[in-house]
């Protein structure tokens, strides 16, 4: 074992045990984590990564079990020790797994106990590896709150999960797994639920608790720009294998792997060029049960060569710093003329303006949409949340426009109200399709509800939550042609094949049901769902935040593609900056319940006018970073405002906040910059973009 490394893993295989035999899950690999350093493990979904991090912690869920290979964990002044060969039951692992090795999941709701509070929690794991008594066991453990920027860590001690919001119960994660100071940190995608201003954050902290303690950490992620954010070193995992390693560095600014390339160029990027076209990599994971011969990646590959990589499995090459299992780099590398296919290709010449703007398909005025507060025995009224607050836009016909925010602002409150699931408290939502009478959403009779119905549907954020798991593919759409156009069956099944086909599926999928495909093709059936009823807008909300990278373009490049064939108009909601930027032609950018700035894409991107837009784009990871005196993130979240509230609702976490700030609301209006912006000192300050930075 090197001294240099905390944890060597090698030739590590986790089979899965079904009834028509064992599946290999993860095949042979090599894993270094040196000392002090964050390696990143990257792939797509189904890759292996968390199967891999599992293994090492041995907590793997049945059937899957170990197969072969060996992990060593170094010890001090002694021999290491091998993980993978100790009893599942001895005492030493336990003391391993969570003493020595600590894990953050990817969902905490799903691994804090919702029947005890985080403090009990995280007493009873350090209990568990101290010899502490209760009361300095609560004393550590509130420090440590403190020390992961738990706001007042002594009443959050004693709160539910239920009761913290997704950062809170994120860093109430990394308390625990951090209370009995581990000498190394598995963390399996970590950020990837959070919004972007909580996602910096929680980095942020890791990398400072990693440089207080130098603890070694495993990163596990399909966010590239969080690795381009956090890692000393990455290893890209595909179907089971490493199939490239090296410094982040040269394997971010000179990837070799094919596949490596595919999803360096999937990834959304804020390089002024917003309309720049994605290359998302064809088709999807295979089922490990179902591994093509030869190199895993060759069927999705534009560099693959017949009779050799459809036959071989290449090894490990070195090339440079770096390794890579592509048979272009090894003794056959001549067979190789070309390099594949990877970098954006240029993006298409502007078209010229249009002298008249297009009619606006949805007017929506001073709506407002509150939710009240409870308390009490008899659940009395005893005040309320303005989720959504006197909130004004069009939406033009044929556009998409960005509505971004942290979670918590107000945007799916906001999309569910235009659709009638919330009835607003306050305002007007007007319908104007053009071709027929406009229609007051909130004053609408049967007949226009049921115009409404088919003219504005939605495409939810997590599609296994919004299909029935009971119904098949051709009964989930199909449901919306019996409802809304009351077609016969056999025009039915004509025409659920035929969105399918839209959407990019084998219409033979029509007979089956949600639980058999990927989370990508899960939302391309919402998508034809949504479509089904041929609307004029769509809203989207989040529907590509917990997609990998390489699928999340995929459902890009389809959304662009099928308003372009379609005339569609889209509401985007999302908290990743990168895709409002590349698929919008407006943004609006809400925060508290409010729009504090709306306008053009590329002025919004490149010359924010207000400070929550300047911290927003300062989040985005992996972005260039200006040097200025200036604070660039904010942090704390946005606040939940009632009927008292006064001033301006993002003064209290604002670094040019006034007085004037905290005492007068501002109000949106127009702004030199082109945008509506509600700051009162947008006129005088000069606001840096990390758009700009990248470009230079």
């Amino acid at each position: 074992m090197q001294p240099e490394n905390l944890v060597e893993v090698e030739q590590l295989s986790v089979n899965f045990a079904m009834h028509g035999g064992d599946i290999e899950v993860v095949r042979g690999i090599d894993l270094a984590l040196p000392q002090g350093k964050t390696v990143c493990l990257v792939g797509e979904s189904g890759c292996g990564k968390s199967v891999t991090a599992k293994a090492i912690l041995r907590v793997l869920d049945r059937p899957g079990y170990i197969r072969s290979g060996q992990v060593r964990l170094a010890q001090t002044g002694g021999e290491p020790i091998d993980v993978a060969a100790l009893d599942p039951k001895a005492k030493r692992l336990r003391e391993i797994r969570g003493g020595e090795i600590g894990m953050i999941h990817q969902e905490p709701m799903s691994f804090l106990s919702p029947l005890y509070t985080i403090g009990n929690q995280i007493v009873e794991a350090l209990r568990l590896h101290r010899r502490l008594g209760k009361k300095e066991a609560t004393a550590q453990a509130i420090e440590m709150l403190r020390h992961v920027g738990m706001p007042e860590p002594e009443q959050r001690f004693h709160r539910y999960t239920f009761e913290l919001s997704g950062g809170q119960r994120q860093r109430a994660m990394i308390a625990m797994a951090l209370i009995a100071e581990p000498r190394l940190l598995i963390a399996d995608e970590p950020t990837t639920a959070l919004d972007v201003t909580t996602q910096a954050t929680i980095l942020e902290l890791l990398k400072r608790l990693q440089r207080e303690r130098q603890m070694t950490m495993l990163f596990i992620t399909h966010d590239l720009g969080v690795v381009a954010e956090i890692a000393d070193e990455v290893a890209v995992m595909y179907l089971g294998q490493v199939v490239e390693r090296g410094p982040a560095g040269d394997v971010l600014g000179n990837p070799k792997h094919p596949y490596t390339r595919g999803l360096l160029a999937s990834m959304p990027r804020l390089d002024r060029n917003f309309k720049a076209p994605l290359h998302a990599i064809r088709g999807n994971v295979p089922s490990p049960a179902a591994r093509p011969a030869g190199c895993p990646f060759h069927p999705r590959c534009d560099w693959a060569r017949a009779g050799l990589c459809d036959t071989k499995d290449p090894p490990l090459f070195t090339s440079g710093e770096q390794q890579v299992a592509c048979d272009a780099y090894g003794p056959d590398a001549a067979l190789f003329s070309r390099q594949p296919v990877a970098e954006a290709a240029p993006a298409s010449p502007p078209q010229p303006a249009t002298a008249d703007e297009p009619a606006p398909l949805l007017k929506v005025a001073g709506l407002s949409k509150h939710f009240p507060i409870s308390a009490g025995f008899l659940s009395r009224r005893v005040g309320e949340v303005r989720a959504v607050s006197d909130v004004d836009f069009e939406l033009r016909t044929g556009e998409t426009l960005g509505l971004v925010g942290e979670s918590g602002c107000g945007k799916s409150t906001l999309g569910q109200t235009l659709v009638g699931l919330y009835r607003p408290d306050a305002g007007a939502i007007r319908f104007e399709p053009g071709d027929e009478p406009s229609i007051d959403v909130e004053k609408a009779d049967r007949r226009q509800k049921r115009r409404l119905r088919t003219d504005m549907r939605m495409v939810f954020q997590d599609p296994s939550a919004s299909l029935n798991p009971r119904h098949t593919v051709r009964d989930i759409i199909g449901e919306v042609l019996e409802i809304n156009a009351r077609m016969p069956r056999r025009a039915i099944d004509a025409r659920v094949e035929e969105l399918l086909v839209q959407v990019g599926l084998d219409p033979g999928y029509a007979g089956r049901y949600p639980h058999a495909f990927s989370g990508g093709q899960r939302q391309r059936i919402a998508i034809a769902r949504a479509l089904a009823s041929t609307p004029k807008l769509v809203i989207a909300d989040e529907a590509v935040s917990a997609l990998d990278v390489s699928v999340q373009t995929q459902i890009v490049n389809l959304l662009k593609d099928l308003q372009a064939r379609f005339g569609l108009t889209y509401l985007f909601i999302s908290h990743d900056l990168s895709v409002v930027a590349n698929i919008s032609d407006r943004v609006a950018v809400m925060y508290a319940g409010r729009i504090v700035e709306m306008g053009e894409t590329e002025a919004i991107f490149l010359r924010p006018r207000h400070p929550y837009t300047e911290a927003l784009l300062a989040a985005v990871p992996g972005q260039a970073r200006l040097e200025t005196s200036a604070p660039r993130r904010v942090e704390g979240q946005a606040p939940r405002l009632d009927a008292t509230a006064v001033g301006c609702s993002f003064a209290d976490r604002c670094p040019y906040a006034e007085d004037r700030c905290r005492r007068e609301r501002p109000e949106l209006r127009a702004s030199a910059g082109g945008q509506q912006v509600a700051c009162h000192r947008a006129e005088e300050l000069r606001l840096t973009s990390p758009v700009l930075a990248g470009a230079d």
